[in-house]
């Protein structure tokens, strides 16, 4: 995906913190929805901004934050999709939580808490959900 992202143009940065282990496959598939839709907005309503996504690993959670600086040029993208309170709800489900919203440079951000738990054993063969 990010390699995807990458390719459109777009500079991604990305940063992992703390120790990366395999979650459980809902958190890893919630986690790997969250970063895809952020960066699609981003990619959408931010054209030619630089992108940042952070993954910090905690010994009982994921928190993830995917931050766009201000687009280069004025945006004309509709909103009104689903895309946010649908990444709000496979939070919620998880007993997480996702705040979104414009920084103070113009840029945006969007940053959720997934309870993770301990490690989930060892990686599924083939499994390419993990963000």
């Amino acid at each position: 995906m990010l390699a995807n992202v990458r390719g459109a143009g777009v500079t991604l940065t990305e940063e992992i913190a703390g120790e990366p282990r395999p979650l459980a496959p809902g958190v890893e598939l919630s986690a790997f929805r969250i970063v895809q839709e952020a960066l699609s907005n981003a990619m959408r309503h931010a054209p030619g901004a630089a992108v940042t996504l952070r993954l910090r690993y905690q010994p009982d959670a994921l928190a993830i934050r995917v931050v766009n600086a201000a687009p280069a040029r004025p945006v004309t993208a509709p909103g009104g999709g689903h895309g946010l309170p649908g990444m709000r709800e496979r939070a919620a489900m998880l007993g997480g939580d996702l705040v979104a919203g414009p920084t103070p440079d113009g840029g945006y951000e969007v940053s959720a808490f997934l309870p993770a738990g301990p490690s989930a054993g060892p990686p599924r063969k083939g499994d390419e959900s993990a963000p």
